[in-house]
């Protein structure tokens, strides 16, 4: 057997034959060229399998599973198999730029503080390149908060270490299925700090097909289930219950309903905050900066949507600037769609 590679690359695949040309063409063209891909097959019904083949690529291994077992089951068995001191995630249909794993290998050497190191994040949609909307720059404990509140990071924009993410078990929980990802980056956080490396080292494939448009309501209560076990272990029975707005406002982005839900919503993440601020001793200017911003885009799908009226989110928190003229411009656009609503009834 060859000697251990730095990186393994775990990829759960099924039914990817279209897409994968192009994910694995990224792995090609990588700078660090120490590395091994542990391709699980879930009994695709494709040529998934025949794509990776034809690589006739010795560092690509190809397992095939005996049952579908589904993404997470996919990836425990590429976990148990890879050899590499650092582990990098990947689906089948995204893409990581040349530098990615030199840069991620070169930060994780460097801090080794860090259990996970992620990148910044664009979306791939229709084969064009758009901003990602994830957060950043994101701080270790910038990411710590917002591991309260929401899942800050791309699957396959991570890498961590081996050795911390042995020391799970299971690697991925099969009941956290379709938010095991943000499941994993809560159960390694005690072995080391996640941190993100802000360049856009990953494009992320937005496409009908995915898992996050198919199996929308098992990955929201799943999520609500993850964030609600965050809370009470940080709170205890003192947790607010506000995981399934969490899940519907901050990380689905629906309009809150009325004002009363908005008082809600952010009364328990103040009391989420002011916990957090009792256990941490760095700066957290930018976690309440992130907080009011939070705040501004909350308020301004409501009053787009024609849901709050916009003298209901005014008041003492602070917006960022140009959002007071901003949710002006929400208003009039809520107005319109409420007017269009009220027609569309009489008809």
């Amino acid at each position: 057997m060859s000697a251990a590679p730095t990186v393994s690359v775990i990829m759960a695949v099924y039914n990817g034959a279209v897409l994968l040309p192009a994910t694995l063409a990224s792995l090609r063209a990588q700078t660090l060229t120490h590395w091994e891909l542990i391709a699980v097959d879930d009994c695709s019904k494709d040529d998934s399998v025949a794509v990776l083949e034809r690589l006739d690529d010795p560092r690509v291994r190809v397992i095939r599973a005996e049952v579908n077992g589904g993404p997470v089951v996919a990836r425990n068995i590429a976990f148990a198999a890879a050899r590499g001191r650092y582990v990098a995630g990947l689906d089948q249909d995204d893409i990581s730029l040349p530098e990615r794993f030199a840069q991620q290998v070169a930060y994780l050497d460097a801090h080794q503080d860090v259990a996970l190191v992620s990148s910044a994040t664009d979306y791939l949609i229709d084969n064009k390149r758009h901003p990602g909307n994830w957060p950043r720059p994101l701080t270790p404990v910038l990411i710590d908060w917002l591991m309260l509140v929401q899942n800050p990071i791309a699957w396959s924009s991570v890498m961590f270490r081996a050795d911390a993410a042995r020391r799970l078990d299971p690697f991925e929980r099969p009941e956290m299925r379709y938010v095991e990802d943000f499941d994993l980056y809560q159960r390694l956080r005690p072995h080391g700090r996640v941190a993100q490396i802000d360049e856009v080292l990953m494009l992320y494939r937005c496409h009908a097909g995915g898992a996050s448009q198919v199996f929308n309501g098992t990955m929201r209560a799943h999520a609500e289930l993850l964030l609600r076990e965050r809370h009470q272990s940080l709170l205890g029975d003192g947790a607010p219950d506000i995981a399934a707005l969490l899940v519907r406002h901050v990380m689905a982005r629906e309009p809150v309903p009325d004002i009363e839900t908005l008082n809600r919503l952010f009364s328990g993440i103040a009391v989420l905050r002011q916990e957090f601020g009792a256990q941490h001793r760095e700066d957290l200017t930018a976690v309440d900066s992130e907080i009011s911003q939070l705040w501004w885009r909350v308020c301004r799908a409501s009053v787009r949507s024609g849901s709050l009226l916009l003298h209901r989110t005014l008041g003492s928190q602070p917006m960022p600037l140009g959002a007071a003229a901003d949710l002006l411009t929400s208003q009039v656009i809520g107005g319109m769609r409420a007017v269009k609503r009220g027609l569309s009834r009489l008809g």
